[in-house]
């Protein structure tokens, strides 16, 4: 069947969602648009499936929800156990839609379903399916991606993202199953009726929150430091669970962004929800500076991320990158717990292999053993994992990544902006008391350990031909490899493909050691279409890494072109 046969095929057929109709009576004499929309699939990966809104099969509509849950069922079906699935949700458009087509489906599959009346994040996922020993968990959500995306990731039944072999499972599955008419279905309604679609409980709720205000390092402090707080929930997920831990916590004086406060799939302050980029906390910065906080806080929709603006000794607010977080929450978490007594014996934190060295040097001082995983959080829920199987999961006390993503226990298995916000609150209170700040603690660091600076830009590859030419460049740097970036010879080139070297799982990811100490990553993302550079220098003055950084951006910006 050609792209024109299956639009007509789609266009005959009564979508249930008249946005569906409309668009393709819109696109009627436009055969581009109309083969970028039916030419290809959405691909159903380790990271669930990521697209535009929109009708045809490469987009997220309902029906590609139904056809991708028709394939989770089919693994659920052969995997015993209780036979439920959790779901949530965040707050882009069509999120509750397809939501409740899943559960659907699931329940038309016979399958139990436990979903969240209201909607929830990543980790409350996460925690769900672990809470109710589910085969599976599915949450709606295109995480930081502009307005115009949805998406819906795939979760095991320890609250990791599938495995890679449970996604293979599945992508045979959806492969089988015609988009239009090969799921099974049954109307919502009939689902809570039979009880197959069953409502998250307060119990597991309360348990989540629970479990986050449990791995407070100083327990009690934030009742009397006075902390002063701005927080964005970026129109997601963040309002309730982030206010909730924090009230209880004893942090009363927060100022929520009022244009950002409330669930708004439209996110009409910012463009790119991501906390990692200025123009998403720009509103928060500027309402910290007429209220005076001690600090900023943003959570993007889902709730798995979390950035802040720290305060400066001159009044200005910084942004703090996601490497630097992670170096301070590591740093004040294992000081906390050594001074309190609650430092387990062998301790371990993880780090992606993308992350900062800087991390090595902290964890090295405090006698904590570093592990080094693929970017994914749910290898660093894998090394979670291992522990427990060997009875030490107690050992684990923090996992970070350069983008955003924070977990300090191993209720849950995915990145936490829940207790990220709780424990960077409570960091900024216990500096404030001693009358020291988050900024002056980093700039302790950096005197302590060196000036390290960590980056990462990103080449966009859209369309069609986008994918295939990621894989020719990427082809291209291992047939020919590079010798010098800058200037500086290459003394060692590491291809993640080569599990035999690195001792790690297959990924496509290239990372070339600079004899000046530098570090350049190349790795192709596995949610968008797109190339990520990462770049590690370090000097002895922040200009002079800086200059470096440009530099290789110079040298590599010719590659990716």
């Amino acid at each position: 069947m050609t792209y024109l046969d299956e639009y007509k095929r789609w266009k005959e057929t009564d979508l249930l969602d008249i946005d569906l109709n409309t668009e393709l009576d819109a696109i009627s004499c436009d055969d581009d648009a109309i083969k970028e929309r039916f030419a290809v699939s959405l691909q159903f990966g380790t990271a669930g499936l990521r697209g535009t809104l929109g009708a045809g099969t490469n987009r997220m509509n309902i029906w590609v929800v139904r056809q991708a849950t028709q394939g989770v069922a089919e693994w659920v079906k052969t995997q015993g156990g209780t036979q439920t699935v959790a779901i949530s949700y965040d707050s882009r458009l069509k999120g509750w839609n397809f939501a409740r087509e899943a559960a659907g489906v699931l329940a038309a599959n016979g399958i139990n379903v436990r979903i969240y009346d209201e909607l929830m994040p990543v980790p409350a996922l996460s925690f769900a399916t672990r809470y109710y020993k589910c085969n599976a968990g599915i949450m709606v959500t295109a995480s930081h991606n502009p307005a115009k995306y949805n998406g819906y990731k795939a979760y095991g039944p320890d609250g990791c993202q599938m495995t890679d072999d449970a996604v293979a499972v599945v992508y045979d599955s959806i492969q089988k199953t015609d988009v239009l008419t090969g799921a099974k279905y049954m109307p919502f309604s009939e689902g809570v009726e039979k009880g197959l679609i069953k409502f998250v409980g307060e119990d597991c709720k309360n348990g989540l929150y629970e479990a986050i205000e449990a791995r407070q390092v100083r327990p009690g402090l934030c009742k009397s430091a006075g902390l002063k707080l701005v927080y964005s929930p970026l129109n997601g997920t963040g309002l309730v669970p982030v206010t909730h831990v924090l009230k209880d916590m004893g942090i009363t004086d927060i100022t929520i962004v009022p244009e950002q406060e409330y669930p708004n799939g439209y996110f009409t302050t910012c463009s790119y929800p991501n906390p990692e980029i200025y123009a998403a906390m720009e509103k928060g910065v500027e309402l910290a500076k007429e209220v005076g906080a001690d600090l900023m806080l943003a959570t993007d929709p889902d709730a798995d991320r979390v950035g802040i603006a720290m305060k400066c000794p001159d009044g200005s607010y910084e942004l703090v990158s996601g490497n630097e977080m992670g170096v301070l929450l590591l740093d004040y978490i294992c000081a906390g717990r050594i001074e309190k007594g609650t430092m387990p014996e062998n301790a371990v934190a993880v780090e992606s292999i993308v992350s900062t060295p800087l991390a090595e040097k902290v964890a090295e001082h405090y006698g904590v053993e570093l592990r080094h995983t693929l970017t994914g959080f749910k290898w660093i829920g894998d090394q979670i994992a291992k522990l427990e199987e060997a009875g030490e999961v107690d050992r684990f006390i923090f996992g970070f990544e350069e983008s955003y993503g924070y977990l300090a226990g191993p209720y849950v298995r995915d990145k936490d902006a829940i207790i990220g916000s709780m424990l960077i609150c409570e960091m900024a209170a216990y500096y404030r008391s001693i009358g020291s700040s988050i900024k002056q603690r980093l700039e302790e660091i950096y005197a302590q350990y060196g000036r390290y600076l960590n980056l990462v830009d990103a080449y966009e590859f859209p369309g069609l031909s986008g994918m295939d030419k990621m894989a020719g460049i990427m082809k291209g740097l291992r047939d020919n490899v590079p010798v010098e970036f800058a200037g500086k010879k290459v003394t060692k080139v590491t291809d993640y493909l080569d599990t035999a070297s690195t001792g790690l799982p297959k990924s496509n990811v290239l990372r070339y050691d600079l004899e000046d100490g530098s570090v350049l990553i190349v790795r192709p993302s596995g949610t968008e279409p797109k190339i990520k550079t990462y770049f590690t220098t370090s000097g002895a003055t922040l200009e002079e890494a800086q200059a470096k950084k440009d530099a290789l951006t110079e040298a590599i910006k010719p590659i990716l072109a």
